[in-house]
């Protein structure tokens, strides 16, 4: 499990004067970009292969509060990819500074080709780097299908 800490700032807090909703996701993605720099998918490589992640769905669960004065700490595991590592689905988890879980995070994405605007599997050494992320209990090949689980489609005004 890779885990990243965050100290909680005035601009992350709402009306409510608790962690906003906005900062959850930016701390998710904050987290999962420097693991992925860490394995070798940095901003530079990521420009040169003219890739970059996107986010189908984040579906968060807020079990307590979490305010300003402590850090915070979000974990992210790896629970499922497809063979050619185009889909992926990632879970985070928000722990306190005594280490309670205060919120989960389901999130499933996938590589775009920023050219054609298509979505994209991995070149062969990317996804070797990709593939040897240590999986969570759970892990699960994905498939096509997977990213359609929750079968939302667009509805147009027109």
């Amino acid at each position: 499990m890779y885990l990243k800490e965050f100290e909680i700032r005035w601009s992350d807090v709402d009306a409510n004067r608790h962690l906003a909703n906005s900062a959850y996701l930016n701390f998710m993605s904050h987290t999962r970009m420097s693991y992925l720099t860490e394995i070798g998918f940095s901003h530079r490589t990521l420009l040169e292969r003219e890739i970059g992640p996107v986010v189908f769905y984040e579906h968060m669960y807020y079990f307590k509060e979490a305010f300003p004065g402590k850090p915070v700490k979000v974990s992210m595991e790896i629970m499922g990819m497809s063979e050619d590592a185009q889909f992926f689905e990632f879970h985070h988890n928000f722990y306190d500074y005594k280490g309670r879980n205060f919120a989960h995070c389901e999130m499933m994405g996938a590589w775009i080709d920023l050219k054609t605007r298509k979505l994209t599997g991995l070149t062969n050494d990317l996804l070797e780097k990709f593939s040897a992320i240590e999986k969570a209990e759970g892990f699960k090949v994905l498939t096509k299908e997977d990213t359609r689980r929750f079968a939302k489609a667009p509805k147009d005004l027109v």
